[in-house]
C-alpha cells in the first residue's frame, strides 16, 4: 500500500531501523505533522491516517502488538462543502425555458418537475415506473439506495406535467423490451440514462440563462433547502430524501443559516 510505503520511507529517513510493530504514538504523531506540512489535500491526509489506523488494528488483532499506538490519534474531520442551490425563481425560469411545442418538451418539463418536486436522485428518477405512480393518493414509490423503498408526496404540478407527457409522447411509442413499465423513455422507447438527464439539464439551464453549475442533484439540494427554509421538520425531510442518517439531512440547515447570514450582512446597518 502506498500510504504504508511512504510511512516506511519516512521512518527510514529519520533513522528508525525497527518495524511497524515497534513504532510508538509520538513517532506517528510526528509523521502526521510531517504529511500535514506537505502540499497534500486534506482528504488524502485523512485517508493516510485511516490506513495507518487500519494497519495497527490488524497488528493488534494478530497479536503482533499489545497496545494500539493510534488509539489516541484522531482522524481529522473534513469540512463539508455546501452544495449549489437554485432559488425558486431560477427553478421557475428553467422549467419555463422548456419548449413544450417540441416532441420531448413535456417529457423534459416532467423530468425537472419530478426531480425538484420530489427531491429524487437521478438514479431514482430514471428507474421510476408507471406502477410506482399513485396519483389518487398523491404519492410515488421510490426505490433508493440499497433497493430501499419509500413513499414520497408528489405535487399537482408534477402530476400535471407527467399527465401531459403521457398524452403527448409516452402513450404514442412502443417501449423496448424491459422498458414497458419505465416512466421516462427516449424516442426509441428505451429507458433514459443518467448521462441523458445531465444533458437535458445542461441544455435547459443554458436556454434559461442560468450560469450556476447545475446537475440533477442540484434540484434535490434545492428541494430540501426550500422545505427547511419554509419550516419543514428535519425528520420529515430526512424521510422524503431517503437519508440513512439525519446528519446527512442537517447539511440543509447549514445552507439555511448561510442564506440567513448573507441576508443579514447585506442589510445590516453596520455592515
Amino acid at each position: 500500500m502506498q500510504v504504508l510505503t511512504k510511512l516506511d520511507q519516512y521512518l527510514d529517513k529519520i533513522g528508525f531501523s525497527g518495524n511497524f510493530a515497534e513504532v510508538d504514538t509520538d513517532m506517528l504523531r510526528e509523521y502526521i505533522r510531517h504529511i500535514a506540512s506537505q502540499d497534500i489535500a486534506a482528504t488524502s491526509q485523512s485517508h493516510a491516517i485511516s490506513a495507518i489506523k487500519s494497519l495497527y488494528k490488524f497488528l493488534l488483532v494478530d497479536d503482533q502488538i499489545d497496545d494500539d499506538p493510534t488509539e489516541l490519534i484522531e482522524t481529522p474531520k473534513l469540512a463539508r462543502h455546501l452544495p449549489n442551490v437554485l432559488t425558486v425563481e431560477e427553478i421557475e425560469a428553467i422549467i419555463g425555458a422548456i419548449d413544450v411545442s417540441t416532441e420531448l418538451g413535456h417529457r423534459n418539463r416532467a423530468i425537472i418537475e419530478v426531480l425538484y418536486g420530489c427531491g429524487l436522485r437521478v438514479s431514482e428518477l430514471v428507474g421510476l415506473r408507471l406502477s410506482d405512480l399513485f396519483f389518487g393518493e398523491e404519492f410515488i414509490r421510490v426505490v433508493g439506495k440499497g433497493d430501499k423503498q419509500r413513499l414520497v408526496p408528489i405535487g399537482h404540478k408534477a402530476m400535471q406535467e407527467i399527465d401531459n407527457y403521457m398524452k403527448s409522447f409516452r402513450n404514442h411509442i412502443d417501449p423496448q423490451k424491459g422498458s414497458g413499465d419505465i416512466l421516462f423513455l427516449n424516442r426509441n422507447g428505451k429507458k433514459l440514462t443518467r448521462a441523458m438527464i445531465f444533458t437535458i439539464i445542461k441544455q435547459t439551464c443554458k436556454a434559461a440563462g442560468i450560469e450556476k453549475n447545475v446537475s440533477p442533484h442540484t434540484f434535490r439540494h434545492s428541494f430540501a433547502t426550500h422545505l427547511i427554509e419554509r419550516g419543514a421538520d428535519l425528520r420529515v425531510v430526512q424521510e422524503m430524501l431517503g437519508h440513512e442518517s439525519i446528519t446527512t439531512t442537517e447539511i440543509y440547515t447549514h445552507i439555511n443559516k448561510q442564506t440567513l447570514l448573507e441576508e443579514i450582512l447585506m442589510h445590516h446597518p453596520r455592515s
